[in-house]
């Protein structure tokens, strides 16, 4: 007779014991307390530096536990930061060029809890919680033989890590930041250009203006055959994705959904917390959420990650980038992702 199943029902019976002793919390809390990377089901990253890029951005180096299982350059990670007991989380691009390491590089903007937090606030040793890398903007498998990078502000933190795990034959760069000093990796980017591995136009806009496309279209007179790579704010992809000839090729990558068509605005409800607020056509629910208080689940804040689904009790929303309607009664369990929803007469959501 075996001895395995009078063992395993002790040690069954002793982590039991173990639990009740330990309530609240369990065994493997305390295990995550002394090995928070170990390989369980939720994946953590700790902190390991923090490197200042510019006045309001940062480098974070992360190292992720066992569990992680890499990305490829132009990916997007999920990072959960825990500030003021609530976690929030927000994606970020990946910079780092290996599997091996990881590092995301962060943009402080006005009012950006998370954003702040880490580029200013933030300390190595921090434990946050992590997503497996996400997103397709990237390099194919066979590279270009000439590409043509479209870059503004943060949006050239997923090129950045395109371009530092490969060389490419011929690659222009045209890169808009409001100074010389607010653009992000200056050093590393200029050198690029000094060694002949990029053409580099930098657009400072505060001197400068805006990058218009039929600038574009001078400065790059041959754009057509190259595979293009944009990302930035919404205005600028939005005017390149509304002129972009169609025998070229255009990949882009938003921080944010692109408003197509605007709700007609109503009033909010957030039952459990009984917050009730008016909120325009164009706002997201989740931005008018924030904004009165409430601790909305959050993530990509651009409709890909599904991290900030809440049920829709009752009313109806629409959808900003398709303009659909989704109209909901109690009962009808309806889920609804906040961060390209805004209201389109009365709306009850359950949070």
């Amino acid at each position: 007779m075996t001895t395995a199943a009078p063992v395993r029902r002790l040690r069954d019976r002793v982590a039991q014991l173990a639990e009740l002793v330990a309530t609240p919390l369990v065994p493997a809390d305390f295990v995550d307390l002394l090995d928070p990377l170990r390989n369980s089901a939720d994946l953590r990253a700790r902190i390991v530096a923090i490197t200042p890029e510019t006045a309001d951005a940062a480098t974070i180096e992360l190292k992720p536990g066992r569990g992680w299982q890499g990305h490829t350059p132009g990916q997007y990670v999920r990072i959960g930061v825990d500030i003021d007991g609530v976690r929030r989380w927000r994606a970020y691009s990946v910079t780092s060029h290996s599997a091996a390491s990881l590092t995301i590089t962060v943009k402080a903007i006005p009012d950006g809890v998370v954003s702040n937090h880490l580029v200013h606030r933030a300390t190595p040793g921090t434990v946050v919680q992590l997503d497996q890398a996400a997103g397709d903007f990237v390099l194919p498998a066979t590279r270009p033989t000439r590409a043509l990078f479209v870059t503004a502000g943060s949006g050239i933190t997923p090129v950045m890590g395109m371009l530092r795990s490969t060389t490419l034959q011929d690659v222009v760069w045209v890169h808009s930041a409001p100074t010389s000093d607010d653009v992000i990796f200056a050093t590393e980017l200029r050198a690029w250009a000094a060694e002949g591995r990029v053409r580099l136009v930098e657009k400072h806009t505060d001197t400068d203006g805006m990058l218009s496309t039929e600038e574009l279209l001078a400065l790059v007179p041959d754009l057509v055959e190259r595979e293009t790579w944009a990302c930035g704010p919404t205005g600028m992809l939005d005017a390149l994705e509304g002129w972009w000839p169609s025998a070229g090729t255009l990949h882009t990558e938003r921080f944010r959904p692109s408003i197509q068509v605007t709700g007609e605005g109503g009033t909010v409800s957030f039952a459990r917390t009984g917050t009730v607020v008016e909120a325009d056509g164009a706002t997201p629910l989740l931005d008018a959420g924030e904004a009165a208080g409430v601790l909305m689940p959050s993530g990509c804040r651009m409709g890909i990650c599904f991290g900030c689904v809440l049920p829709l009790r009752e009313g109806a929303v629409r959808d900003l980038r398709t303009g659909d309607i989704t109209t909901a009664a109690v009962g009808d369990g309806v889920l609804i992702q906040t961060c390209i929803s805004a209201a389109a007469g009365p709306c009850d959501l359950d949070i």
